[in-house]
């Protein structure tokens, strides 16, 4: 994996340009390189593959590339291009993506499976494309016809020094955050490419989708769709093997990461995982977390004769990385989620560059409860509580922002885009356009962040498209994930083949709940605070004196309860002080 910068249609102010690049260091710290000329071009890699013959960016005639990502069709693409003629310095992905763009120009997209964002200038424009479900970022301006895109919003910020969020941005943080609207971001005059998307760049911008989700008549019985599951999800985690560096996996003793350890295991018998523990966590279960994962860890590695690390993180070191996480997204995301993650990646990137994840296999095999049960929310399932967040604001804000008329605008609006569909899809394109970009997100900002390459095979795009049509009976056989179960249980361990959905671990230890309730307390006195200028100040006091008890179910997700909310109200705070943000 990389970051991947450019400019083009302006006077370049070239060290700036530089600078900015730099910023995202952390994605590519093995090698720098730019391209300087009709357009500016900026790349940091990260070398997981050919080292000598994948350097970018790369020039082919006219075409120029910068890219951010990894092929896992490259073999078959490249033959069929030595079939047309084409010739190959290495193995690199980088020279086959290249040369299939030549060849196939826009038709290439479709042929592409993998995860990647790229910008290619043919000697006329500038393309900008991202992979189907977003896996792999990518944001751009447009200022004064200008065209500047980055991997991560810092280096948009920097060049053309913008600090402003406007009430739309104000309103996707307070009311659908850490989700958020595919396209746009918090920052006014910044902006997203959709996943399934690219943008050509003459003087302005055009948008085009090449690829979205598509309701077709399903015919399988459920014997077939048992052997076709396990076909497509064995060739897609097989097919991310590939690497000249070592690969390892992220195993919580869960299904989806046991599946992807299990057939990685088979395939490098030195495999390595990591599993992720808190100190001192007083485990309770619950509705959404019912179990401890190191009871199940060791099925796997007794089975598979892993070399297992279980790594603990200390409560200090799960809010000292608060700042780092809000650093690395440029905004508020997902609390402790996200810094305890960004921790991990950083101890596994000391022994390992590539690791598989299990990121995806609740979205589209329908294993969150609210595929399956009432959560009482009549907009996105996993936003509760919304009222409770709105109140927290001054009044003037309540009435400025109204949040829940904008959240449910966006429910609708993209419910508006599935109108034919039946209520499962319906839900599931719910889950990929929305829930699933959000973990994505956070596993790229805080993997990258560590300069570790995070491979998730559940999001394979056939993968999807056939998972797509497939019945909610047919999912949901026996339990939650009762298909992916079926499909794969010669892999795994009876324990863990009926173990019940657990999602990602967090602390339950009230000592991190009083260490982030001391951090907002200070920053509450501070009376220059933006929270002094939104938030009731009596309301957040209030909050930090009940531990977050006051808030008896998740806000967001499935983990994001009362000690998470007072943990990003501190990020948001600290995000706006650093950021020397302005309201606008």
């Amino acid at each position: 994996m990389c970051g991947i910068t450019g400019f083009y249609n302006g006077e370049l102010k070239k060290e700036k340009f530089i600078e900015s690049t730099n910023l995202i260091k952390h994605r590519g710290p093995d090698e720098e390189g730019f391209y300087f000329d009709d357009v500016a071009f900026g790349h940091r890699r990260l070398v997981v593959i050919d080292k000598q013959n994948g350097k970018q960016p790369m020039k082919i005639g006219n075409y120029v590339l910068v890219y951010n990502g990894e092929l896992y069709n490259t073999k078959s693409l490249k033959e069929e291009l030595i079939k047309l003629g084409y010739t190959f310095t290495g193995t690199s992905d980088t020279e086959v993506l290249l040369k299939s763009y030549i060849e196939w120009k826009e038709e290439a997209f479709v042929k592409l499976n993998g995860i990647y964002a790229f910008a290619i200038y043919d000697g006329e424009k500038v393309i900008l494309v991202r992979d189907r479900l977003g896996v792999k970022p990518l944001y751009y301006s447009n200022i004064n016809n200008e065209l500047f895109f980055s991997s991560e919003i810092k280096s948009i910020l920097k060049y053309y020094d913008l600090n402003t969020v406007n009430d739309d941005g104000l309103r996707e943080l307070l009311g659908l955050g850490p989700s958020h609207t595919a396209g746009i971001t918090v920052y006014k005059d910044v902006y997203e490419v959709k996943p399934g998307e690219y943008l050509e760049f003459i003087k302005d911008v055009k948008k085009k989708i090449y690829w979205n989700v598509e309701a077709k008549p399903f015919t399988d019985d459920f014997a077939s769709c048992v052997k076709k599951v396990k076909y497509l999800l064995t060739d897609s985690i097989e097919r991310q093997l590939v690497s000249d560096v070592g690969i390892s996996t992220f195993l919580s003793g869960g299904v989806d990461s046991s599946i992807i350890t299990a057939i990685a295991a088979k395939a490098n018998k030195n495999l390595q995982s990591y599993s992720i523990e808190y100190e001192d966590n007083d485990f309770e279960a619950n509705d959404f977390q019912v179990s401890k994962d190191i009871d199940y860890i060791k099925y796997m590695v007794e089975r598979y004769d892993l070399d297992h690390k279980y790594l603990e993180i200390s409560l200090e070191e799960l809010a000292e990385y608060l700042k780092e996480a809000v650093d690395l997204r440029d905004f508020p995301g997902m609390a402790d989620i996200d810094s305890s993650l960004l921790w991990f990646c950083k101890k596994v990137k000391k022994e390992n560059t590539v690791a598989l994840s299990g990121e995806c296999a609740d979205e589209i095999f329908a294993g969150y409860p609210w595929f399956y049960r009432d959560t009482g929310s009549d907009i996105f399932p996993w936003l509760r509580n919304l009222k409770m967040r709105e109140n927290l604001l001054k009044d003037e804000w309540i009435e400025r922002l109204k949040l829940e008329d904008y959240v449910k605008d966006k429910y609708e609006e993209t419910l508006k885009e599935v109108s034919n569909l039946n209520e499962h899809q319906k839900m599931m394109y719910l889950n990929i356009k929305w829930f699933m970009t959000t973990l994505l997100d956070r596993k790229d900002r805080m993997s990258m962040g560590a300069s570790l390459e995070v491979r998730v095979p559940f999001s394979d795009h056939l993968l999807v498209e056939y998972l797509f049509n497939v019945p909610q009976e047919f999912k949901h056989y026996k339990q939650e994930k009762g298909l992916l179960r079926e499909a794969m249980a010669d892999l795994l361990p009876a324990e863990i083949l009926n173990r019940k959905k657990n999602p990602y671990p967090k602390t339950h230890n009230e000592k991190y709940t009083k260490i982030v309730a001391n951090l907002l307390t200070e920053r509450l006195n501070d009376e220059s605070s933006i929270l002094n200028i939104l938030f009731k100040k009596d309301k957040l006091i209030d909050l930090i004196k009940s531990g977050g008890t006051s808030i008896d179910k998740p806000w967001f997700g499935q983990l994001m309860t009362g000690p998470q909310l007072i943990a990003y109200l501190y990020q948001f705070d600290y995000w706006f002080s650093k950021y020397k943000l302005k309201l606008g």
